[in-house]
C-alpha cells in the first residue's frame, strides 16, 4: 500500500506509481531483448573488390554491408576499413592491413564473397577462411546468391 508524506494511505497516488513502474519495466525489458537480439547476430566478414576502381568498389562494398545488415547479420568489411587511415599504396601497410582483415575473419562466423571476379586479396582471404573451415557462401554482384 502506497503511504503520502505524513503516512496516510494513497490508493489513488499508489495506483499510478504502480502503472508507471511497470511501463518502465516492460520498457527495459524490451531494450534489454532488442540489444541482446541485436549482439547475438552471426557476423558475416564481407569479401570483395577494393583495388581498381577504388571508389565503385567501395561503394558496392558498402552496397554488400547493407545487404548483409538487412540479413539479420552483423557486416565486417575490413576493406571499408582499414583504407582509412593506412596507405593501400604502401606495400608494408597494405600486408598490414591484410593481416588486420584476416584476424577480423577468423572472429566471424561466416564469409560472404561478393562478384564473379576475384582479385589476388579476396582469394587470400577466401583461402583462409576455408583454413579454418569457415561457412562461405557466394553471391552476384546483383546480391543473387550463387549455389
Amino acid at each position: 500500500m502506497y503511504r503520502n508524506s505524513e503516512g496516510y494511505a494513497d490508493p489513488t497516488a499508489g495506483a499510478a506509481m504502480g502503472k508507471v513502474m511497470r511501463e518502465y519495466r516492460q520498457n527495459q525489458r524490451e531494450q534489454w531483448r532488442r540489444k541482446t537480439e541485436i549482439t547475438s547476430r552471426p557476423k558475416v566478414y564481407v569479401v570483395s573488390r577494393y583495388a581498381g576502381e577504388v571508389s565503385r568498389n567501395v561503394e558496392n562494398a558498402r552496397k554488400y554491408c547493407r545487404f548483409v545488415a538487412q540479413q539479420k547479420r552483423i557486416p565486417i568489411a575490413s576493406h571499408l576499413i582499414y583504407p582509412q587511415f593506412m596507405n593501400d599504396s604502401d606495400p608494408a601497410e597494405r600486408e598490414l592491413g591484410t593481416m588486420f582483415g584476416l584476424a577480423l575473419l577468423a572472429q566471424c562466423d561466416e564469409v560472404w564473397c561478393f562478384g564473379t571476379t576475384k582479385s589476388a586479396g579476396m582469394t587470400q582471404e577466401l583461402h583462409e577462411a576455408s583454413r579454418l573451415k569457415k561457412r562461405v557462401r557466394f553471391f552476384t554482384a546483383e546480391l543473387e546468391e550463387i549455389k
